[in-house]
């Protein structure tokens, strides 16, 4: 059974940087497109990043773009998000996903993953 985990969350101050870990159990993630998500209470789960199973595509939402970057390690078998300049506004659960289907692009919709992690929280606040 493959799973995700995710690590890295906790409280920062605005401005901080961060970076999350997404890793696999159970299936290797190297031939998987993966994409973060975030949600907050009441909102819907929003599109972050996302990166092609070759990692040569990314894509960025608009409000994270030229902050965060995603990024992933082979021979680690993880995926990273680094988060830079932090606003209080990514204050949200970030979850990991892997998509089990073909294809060779940097999926943004959630319904273009296959299986998602628990999540790990990030709080931005002074």
């Amino acid at each position: 059974q493959v799973q995700l985990a995710e690590s890295g969350g906790g409280p920062v101050q605005p401005g901080d940087s961060v970076r999350l870990s997404c890793a696999a159990s159970g299936r290797s993630l190297n031939s998987q497109a993966v994409g973060w998500f975030r949600q907050t209470p009441g909102k819907e789960r929003e599109f972050v990043a996302a990166i092609s199973r070759s990692g040569g595509k990314r894509e960025y939402s608009g409000s994270v773009l030229g902050r965060f970057t995603i990024s992933r390690d082979n021979a680690r078998n993880a995926v990273f998000l680094q988060m830079n300049s932090l606003k209080s506004e990514d204050t949200a659960l970030y979850y990991c996903a892997g998509r089990l289907r073909t294809g060779f692009e940097a999926y943004t919709g959630s319904s273009d993953y296959d299986y998602w992690g628990q999540g790990t929280q990030v709080t931005v606040s002074s």
